[in-house]
């Protein structure tokens, strides 16, 4: 008697607000196996489907700035701010050679040093 393997998907249950940024997919590109099925976008606004009753959001794509309609969430992933900053929050401050930083780090550390040096967040 063979046993068969099942298999499930973890569906997204993550509602989003007005600016939150994600990673979203178009799922007909992505089945077609067409190439640029994947984008980060902005989320604009959320709302209902009339005869469905499912929530779906409308997004700015930002590498093109384009408005996109209509998206389900269960394509959608939340890009978190921690992992955007990282880099800055693990920059070497004692470092240097500004250059083993990133360009982000640079540029939030000269815009804080320009301010006052007592603004920057406590060593870890």
């Amino acid at each position: 008697m063979t046993q068969q393997s099942q298999t499930q998907a973890t569906q997204s249950q993550t509602t989003y607000t007005k600016g939150d940024m994600v990673l979203f997919r178009d799922v007909e590109r992505f089945w077609l196996g067409l190439p640029g099925h994947t984008f980060v976008g902005r989320v604009e606004r959320d709302w209902r489907h009339a005869d469905t009753g499912k929530v779906l959001y409308d997004l700015t794509e930002l590498s093109s700035n384009r408005a996109r309609a209509g998206i389900d969430p269960a394509y959608m992933r939340l890009l978190p701010p921690v992992d955007a900053m990282r880099d800055i929050d693990t920059a070497p401050l004692t470092e240097p050679d500004s250059g083993a930083m990133t360009p982000a780090a640079v540029a939030w550390l000269t815009q804080h040093l320009a301010k006052d040096s007592r603004t920057l967040p406590a060593p870890r």
